[in-house]
């Protein structure tokens, strides 16, 4: 069983080297293209899809690159994205602004409006066996901010995610020591920035610069004593988070951080853990396999543990959302079922 999943994808491609290529150019290709948007962004390019979140020009420029990229070398491929071309088709303004900056990436062609919702809408297929996940922004909000986000792309076979690409455009290569993320000045061209996660499935994570070049391995830390949590109050339960803190004893202040970026801090040791308890006001709340696949693989691979509050591996077969799994626990591994406990200990408390 482990010798199978350590061979990224041996029964999809007698050249699996090629999978994860098309992964690591396409990502780089929609980082460059959402650091174009977010540099000259106007305030139209913002929508609201029906659950409020904001939609920008770089989430569907984004997709249409990457499910481009995928489908012109394995046309066969499945896709479970996030977006849809149905906004877009109903807004013709913003249709015409993401076709003119998706124009700037295509070579060999010049695409129509309605190849590019073509493109966007190849990844509206279904969980099966073998697919690829993508968020084309993670953190939208971060996008919008101009803090952190991720372009989170990861295959998986068999329930397994076998490869993840995590594009950071904003992230620092190393956190300053003296600064949280909110600190803007770490994105200010003093601080070398733009980083770009490659995990496969028994071959580790590499950490790469935003123009693919090779920076180190990455490992998670036992050392480090610090956690990580969304900015966003509403994504999960911050009272919870800072109560399981306290009971690990960790009094640093925790590195707040939109999207799966959390995932590369643990993965590279600058934190220790990574909690996402649901938010006691959306108790129903599963989480969206895009917005997990790529960072749970990151970490894996750097030698961290991920599940969810429970325990649970999370399960990425049960369709758009994780059904089975509540919450998310990421982790160094060492620190894993202490971390458990005290979530356990945390619900108890709140019974």
């Amino acid at each position: 069983m482990t010798n199978q999943k350590s061979s990224l994808l041996t029964a999809e491609s007698r050249k699996p080297k090629t999978k994860v290529q098309i992964a690591i150019d396409a990502v780089v290709k929609a980082m460059q293209l959402c650091e174009q948007v977010q540099a000259e962004m106007v305030s139209t390019d913002a929508i609201q899809k029906t659950d409020r979140s904001p939609v920008t020009v770089a989430d569907f420029g984004s997709q249409a690159l990457i499910c481009k990229a995928i489908g012109d070398v394995f046309p066969d491929d499945v896709i479970v994205a996030e977006e849809s071309a149905q906004a877009l088709k109903e807004n013709t303004a913003l249709l015409e602004r993401v076709t003119a900056y998706v124009n700037r990436f295509c070579e060999d062609t010049v695409p129509a409006a309605e190849t590019v919702c073509e493109w966007i809408d190849q990844g509206s297929g279904e969980v099966g066996p073998n697919f690829w996940t993508l968020d084309p922004i993670d953190g939208t909000k971060g996008f919008l901010r101009r803090d952190q986000y991720a372009i989170a792309l990861a295959y998986i076979v068999d329930g397994t995610v076998q490869l993840g690409v995590l594009g950071c455009p904003n992230l620092p290569y190393r956190l300053a020591a003296a600064h949280h993320h909110e600190d803007r000045s770490e994105n200010n061209g003093d601080t070398e920035h733009g980083c770009l996660f490659v995990a496969i499935r028994g071959e580790g994570t590499r950490l790469y610069t935003k123009a693919g070049d090779f920076i180190e391995q990455v490992h998670v830390s036992e050392t480090t004593h610090r956690f990580a949590e969304s900015v966003e109050s509403t994504h999960g339960d911050s009272d919870a988070h800072s109560s399981i803190a306290n009971a690990l004893g960790i009094t640093e202040s925790p590195v707040r951080m939109d999207s799966q970026a959390k995932y590369g801090i643990v993965s590279r040791g600058e934190a220790s853990l990574y909690i996402r308890l649901p938010n006691p006001a959306y108790p129903d709340y599963r989480e969206c396999i895009w917005d997990h696949a790529a960072g749970l693989i990151v970490v894996e691979e750097a030698g961290g543990t991920v599940t969810d509050a429970n325990g649970s591996p999370l399960n990425f077969l049960t369709g758009k959302r994780m059904h089975e799994n509540r919450g998310i626990v990421a982790t160094n591994g060492k620190l894993h079922q202490q971390v458990l406990r005290a979530v356990s200990g945390q619900r108890s408390a709140v019974g």
